[in-house]
């Protein structure tokens, strides 16, 4: 049985977690499908996204369909979590694209689909709410091809003649096949699947499970699994604590297989940390497993030096992220707490959210964070409140500014320490974009001593 891992992505208010439903739904994992409003549904089992309404926590579903082993990772869909959506993408084989059919295209769906580009995912998209009026099959498709590509092409019926030629003229490879054969089998279509030269379009609706059932299978014969090495290799991409207060390492392992008391080699691994329980999480519930193989998802007890992104075993640490916090805010505490105390407390969350960027501004003694928008801080607020039992307020949020010069400047300082005199130039120079910082000396050591 081949292991698929699928993360479903979307805007906020799209229908996501209610096609996550209608999958599990389908693939008889729950007996009923829950709602976002009615507060039951199986992947936002948190107090907190029960109460707001919304998917604050990537979480993971794994269920069976038609020889087919999936493990669905749910995104969250409003912006100010897109952090956490990005983490996801690093693990992920397949994505599925969920799209509004009355309010079509969003601002964050295109910022989603430039994360998917940039990571390469390969991508089906699912338009929902079709039942609705207002949702027009044709020009939603039109939309999608106008914005993405003339790869987004209808798969809701594959056996017609029109569908090859459809396709055939999405992507030129396909072309030349079609114009050789005058067919294009099921292997070259979903190569260009997953080489993102293709991405598929399904129509229904989630709430009242119209063309799920179609997509499931569309994804189950379209989907490719992975050829992994034999080495070790895992990639973790999200950190967390259970009800216990245990840490929780979520990884993908990429290559060989996992087994529980073994030692994580990592060069941040001074400790020899071992792997203390390997859990498969699927909502809120998990089962344990002594050894699990590549592609699998899964979280692991009694590790602490991994972080987000880190690299272990043979896999390669990622490179960094693409979505950063805006704002920065001081963080006010009640006078009976003290700031090193509450510090260690934020420490915590960090490790949990890096993008936090916690700092101690020691001048003022006060605790700075860094968040994304407003509702963002509200969730901190409460997550602060329900798990440490304090409660904070935020001071005036400032705006995060990137600068960097456009041309070449020479500045120029002079030192007199102890009647000793010291002129030194410094010249700045404009690098590529996204370089980061290089600092280099000109001086050589025959003109002035290395130690000055």
């Amino acid at each position: 049985m081949k292991r698929i891992v699928i993360g479903i992505l979307a805007h906020v208010d799209s229908g996501k977690t209610t096609l996550s439903e209608a999958m599990l739904y389908n693939a008889g994992v729950i007996k009923k499908q829950g709602r976002v409003d009615h507060r039951n549904a199986y992947l936002d089992h948190y107090d907190l996204e029960r109460d707001r309404g919304i998917t604050i926590f990537s979480k993971q579903a794994l269920f069976e369909y038609d020889q087919t082993a999936f493990t669905l990772l749910d995104t969250p869909g409003h912006v100010d979590f897109s952090a956490e959506t990005e983490r996801t993408l690093q693990v992920l084989d397949y994505a599925i694209l969920v799209i509004s059919g009355t309010d079509g295209i969003q601002s964050h769906t295109q910022t989603i689909w430039k994360l998917l580009q940039s990571y390469q995912v390969p991508c089906f998209i699912f338009v929902n709410k079709m039942d609705l009026s207002g949702a027009e099959k044709t020009q939603c498709l039109l939309q999608l091809q106008g914005k993405f590509g003339d790869g987004c092409t209808d798969f809701t019926d594959m056996e017609s003649e029109e569908f090859i030629e459809n396709i055939a003229t999405g992507d030129e490879k396909l072309l030349e096949l079609y114009d050789r054969n005058n067919t294009i089998s099921a292997e070259e279509i979903r190569r260009a699947i997953k080489e993102r030269r293709l991405f598929p379009c399904m129509f229904g609706s989630a709430l009242k499970n119209q063309g799920v059932e179609a997509f499931l299978k569309l994804l189950s014969a379209m989907t490719e699994m992975p050829e992994y090495e034999d080495v070790f290799a895992a990639k973790v991409y999200k950190i967390s604590e259970d009800k216990q207060g245990r840490r929780l390492t979520m990884m993908k392992v990429t290559g060989g297989s996992l087994k529980v008391r073994e030692i994580l080699q990592s060069d941040k691994n001074t400790q020899n940390e071992k792997v203390s329980q390997i859990r498969l999480y699927s909502g809120d519930k998990y089962s344990t497993a002594e050894e699990v193989p590549a592609g699998t998802v899964c979280a692991v007890t009694g590790i602490r030096f991994a972080k987000a992104g880190d690299g272990v075993g043979a896999a390669q640490n990622s490179g960094l992220p693409m979505m950063t916090p805006v704002l920065n805010y001081a963080v006010e505490l009640p006078t009976e707490i003290n700031t090193h105390t509450a510090l260690e407390k934020f420490r915590q969350l960090e490790a949990e959210e890096p993008q936090l960027h916690v700092t101690l501004n020691e001048r003022t003694d006060t605790i700075q964070v860094r968040v994304m928008g407003e509702i963002q801080l509200e969730i901190l607020k409460r997550m602060i409140q329900d798990r440490f039992g304090f409660g904070v307020t935020f001071g005036k949020g400032s705006i995060i500014y990137k600068e960097t010069i456009t041309e070449a400047v020479e500045g120029v300082g002079h030192f007199e320490p102890l009647r000793h005199y010291a002129e030194v130039h410094v010249l700045l120079k404009p690098g590529k974009r996204n370089s980061g910082l290089v600092i280099k000396s000109c001086c050589k050591e025959d003109v002035l001593d290395k130690n000055w």
